[in-house]
């Protein structure tokens, strides 16, 4: 499989060296790294071309990296179910960069662009519907973003009292915030329940 991929590979960089930054194949799988500005394009040519007939969108998902000055990698992974093999598709983008959007050439693709939306706040160029489509009407921020706080921002309970939902700011309570970190393991100057049989069975 992986020889197969490396002449795919080498196949691809070589007929859109314009489009290709560098590719490898990590774990039996075909990584490419594609310019910003060549992103439709690209994927066009792998869907039309013979060789690789990457007909099929499988997913559009983002990784946050904040150290970086490219902060996201939009990934799109695809298969070729004429030729049995998959490709994953890297395009590095800053926190201000818009990414062109590939629903004209896949359709599919206009939930996942809304999700990657959603969920990072990358803006997709030419979408027809870029909205929210996971999180509520008035969502503050981007949950799959590293600094988005795991508590959230806006807490949602029914009200009895005023007989609908409302919307209210995180406060943590300082019960919250403790911690006993009661553990079985190494550490721990006390014995829980059942860790007596340890000692048994030395």
């Amino acid at each position: 499989m992986s020889d197969a991929l490396n002449e795919l590979g080498a196949y691809i960089e070589a007929k859109r060296p314009d489009c290709v930054l560098g590719w490898d194949v990590t774990h039996d799988e075909l990584n490419v790294d594609v310019a910003l500005s060549s992103i439709v394009e690209f994927v066009q040519f792998l869907k039309v071309d013979p060789t690789c007939k990457f007909s099929t969108l499988v997913d559009i998902t983002g990784v946050d990296y904040p150290e970086r000055p490219k902060r996201f990698d939009v990934v799109y992974h695809f298969l070729s179910m004429y030729q049995n093999h998959r490709i994953r598709l890297r395009v590095g983008v800053r926190e201000d960069d818009m990414v062109a959007s590939i629903i004209d050439v896949h359709p599919s693709s206009n939930w996942f662009e809304r999700e990657v939306f959603d969920m990072f706040g990358i803006l997709f160029s030419g979408h027809p519907d870029l909205r929210r489509i996971l999180t509520d009407y008035g969502f503050r921020g981007y949950p799959l973003r590293k600094d988005f706080p795991t508590t959230g921002y806006t807490e949602v309970r029914y009200d009895e009292a005023q007989k609908r939902v409302v919307y209210e700011p995180v406060s943590l309570v300082q019960e919250y915030r403790q911690f006993d970190f009661m553990s079985p393991w190494e550490g721990a100057e006390y014995i829980l329940p059942g860790d007596e049989k340890k000692e048994e069975a030395k």
